[in-house]
């Protein structure tokens, strides 16, 4: 089947489920994307999850310890687990965090910590359809040395506030450069930037994130900030966006420039997206529907 086809055939049998997200108006949201198809290939087909149990995937990083290992997990009301698979989608075992709870994890990253030279795990419980919930959370924990079919792990937990209310958000994102971390609201009409300090985890307290800034898109539902730090993906739905990030520059500053429009292959409910730890190279994953086993793709740069 011709692959723009196939495309536009994924966008119209997704359209009742964007229509049941409730997607607001924005100046960036064509059902039909351009491509900017010079800076990274295609989609390629690097496998299906073996692990049956992954159903509801909705976030995705690359581990800096153990070479082509990726961290994903189950959205809301699953178990308190981070699966391990290899990038062809193999089942490497799992990470369950204990006293934790998974009221709506939306988004994982893997960044520094208070270890010098110990890579760390961040779990987004940040899910809130219905923007009720007074607070939300991160979870943190150092990467594990060795690998096992279980993992047990007692994390650390964050605790935040939005300045302006409770909302929705699926994204986030650690900066390696800096202290910062990141989240992005996802129902706006244009998604907010919010940030906190890895320094606050350990405090009792809740801590009130900060209102960064206004993207001129919506439906925001993974991102990611590469290992060096030097590029940004951030996903909805339908779109890749990317920037590159100059020396000197904050996320925010970069963020402010017009982002770059990567090749992606429509999912039925694509909500993880992660660089390779090289750099050179994104993947996808998708929540499990309309039938469709999740599958994980690569985009390599060119």
């Amino acid at each position: 089947m011709n692959y723009y086809f196939y495309k536009a055939l994924l966008i119209f049998i997704a359209l009742p489920f964007l229509i049941s997200q409730r997607i607001p108006q924005a100046r960036v949201l064509p059902l039909v994307p351009t491509y900017q198809e010079s800076l990274f290939s295609g989609p390629k087909k690097a496998g299906i999850l073996e692990n049956k149990t992954i159903d509801e995937a909705s976030g995705l990083a690359f581990s800096q310890k153990h070479e082509n290992l990726i961290y994903t997990h189950n959205d809301s009301g699953g178990d308190p687990i981070v699966f391990m698979i290899d990038n062809k989608g193999k089942s490497q075992g799992q990470i369950v965090l204990e006293g934790a709870s998974n009221r709506d994890w939306e988004d994982i990253a893997v960044g520094p910590g208070p270890t010098k030279g110990q890579s760390y795990v961040y779990v987004g419980e940040i899910g809130d359809n219905n923007a009720v919930y007074p607070e939300i959370k991160i979870f943190r924990f150092a990467e594990p040395s060795t690998l096992q079919a279980e993992i047990k792990v007692k994390p650390e937990v964050l605790t935040l506030v939005y300045p302006d209310g409770p909302r929705d958000a699926e994204t986030l994102m650690v900066d390696p450069l800096s202290d910062d971390i990141f989240i992005l609201s996802k129902r706006d009409s244009s998604n907010v930037l919010y940030k906190t300090s890895r320094k606050n985890f350990g405090k009792k307290e809740k801590i009130e994130l900060e209102k960064v800034m206004k993207l001129d898109f919506t439906m925001s539902v993974a991102g990611d900030i590469s290992v060096d730090g030097s590029q940004i993906l951030i996903k909805n739905y339908l779109m890749v966006f990317y920037w590159t990030r100059n020396p000197g520059e904050s996320i925010p500053e970069a963020l402010s420039r017009k982002p770059a429009i990567l090749p992606y292959k429509p999912e039925p409910q694509g909500e993880a997206i992660g660089f390779h730890t090289s750099g050179k190279s994104y993947f996808t994953l998708s929540e499990k529907r309309f039938n469709v086993e999740p599958t994980l793709y690569r985009y390599d740069k060119k």
